[in-house]
């Protein structure tokens, strides 16, 4: 078997079993550490500009953790809201499109998108997203096939990589765009966009998707959550200095009230649990696409070296923030647990 056979049988054999990589090591967390560690995470990679300027807002506060709290309980919602607004939609997709489409490989894109962007006029933002992105693609692409270099460099090689990418990979958006880069009517220009910039966009879109299902997930959780916790300790205290007939009842009140912590935390412990697996499967997946890129020659495997391993980096810091969350709601579920039993009198 030759070096270029080996590299797709290597992401196959890694694709297929990416779900039994190592367990996860749980990472200890406070509950403030774990709210400051999303909230930063947030300002820094949600998809969504207005999200992540609001994240931010929060962390430069003179009170961050009450800034934090304000964030999750009802800011979170409301930059949400915000990104919904046409000209913020338009914004995001200017500047996700200028981390995919590099000036070397997509000048027109870029240059359209850097334009619009920097326009004081959301009209010229919105020109851009409705037929101005699909103008410049088109512009770009009669260029390539004026020189016909890259398509020139393809082999049977890239074919069956993508072919690969189509089959396995583990994010939606990449496999999507390897099923049009491959379709029955699909030209060598299509595979050539493929590489160009297509997988980096495609693989763009499946860690934003996830960032942001994971977040607004959370957020419906957290939200409120230390009002709950506050409540339940609270109650405790006051079970604790209650004596005669009233005591039994305050104690009842205080174990449902821990009792409501421990059903919170149930559907965030499920979901970052899952969110960490993801995060490691798609991480093992790009680190792959890194060693194939590293052992690929051709013109048309410039681009993915530029974009392969941040993408890697990407998934790893997603995995390592879901740990640190996946731990947070863990340990509050056992300190719920733990003072529901105190006040049922089933503690030992």
């Amino acid at each position: 078997m030759n070096a270029r056979a080996r590299i797709p049988f290597a992401v196959a054999v890694l694709l297929s079993c990416a779900t039994f990589i190592a367990p996860r090591t749980a990472v200890a967390a406070e509950q403030h550490s774990a709210a400051w560690s999303l909230t930063r995470a947030v300002s820094s990679f949600d998809p969504r500009s207005s999200v992540r300027a609001a994240a931010w807002g929060a962390l430069v506060s003179s009170d961050v953790d009450a800034a934090i709290t304000r964030f999750w309980n009802s800011g979170y919602s409301y930059a949400v809201a915000r990104a919904a607004l046409n000209d913020s939609r338009n914004i995001d997709f200017c500047q996700r499109v200028l981390a995919t489409h590099t000036v070397e490989f997509a000048p027109e894109v870029h240059a359209a998108a850097q334009f619009a962007l920097n326009s004081r006029y959301a009209a010229d933002r919105e020109a851009f997203a409705r037929t101005g992105y699909e103008a410049a693609k088109a512009r770009d692409r009669a260029a390539r096939e004026a020189t016909g270099a890259q398509a020139a460099a393809l082999e049977q090689f890239d074919r069956d990589f993508v072919a690969l990418l189509r089959d396995n990979d583990p994010g939606e958006q990449v496999r999507a765009a390897a099923t049009f880069a491959l379709r029955p009517a699909a030209t060598d220009d299509d595979l050539v966009e493929f590489f160009a910039y297509g997988w980096a966009n495609a693989a763009e879109l499946d860690i934003a998707a996830f960032r942001r299902r994971t977040s607004d997930e959370d957020a419906r959780w957290r939200a409120g959550i230390e009002t709950l916790v506050a409540t339940a300790r609270a109650a405790e205290e006051t079970a604790l200095a209650t004596a005669g007939e009233a005591a039994e009842q305050a104690r009842a009140a205080a174990a449902s009230a821990w009792a409501d912590v421990a059903t919170r935390t149930g559907t965030p412990r499920v979901l970052w649990a899952d969110a960490e697996q993801v995060a490691l499967g798609q991480a093992a997946n790009w680190q792959q696409v890194v060693a194939a890129a590293n052992g690929a020659v051709g013109l048309n495997w410039q681009s993915i070296l530029g974009s392969a391993g941040a993408t890697a980096e990407g998934w790893s810091s997603a995995r390592e923030l879901a740990a640190e969350q996946a731990s947070y709601w863990s340990g509050l579920f056992a300190d719920a647990l733990a003072g529901e039993l105190r006040m049922s009198g089933s503690a030992a």
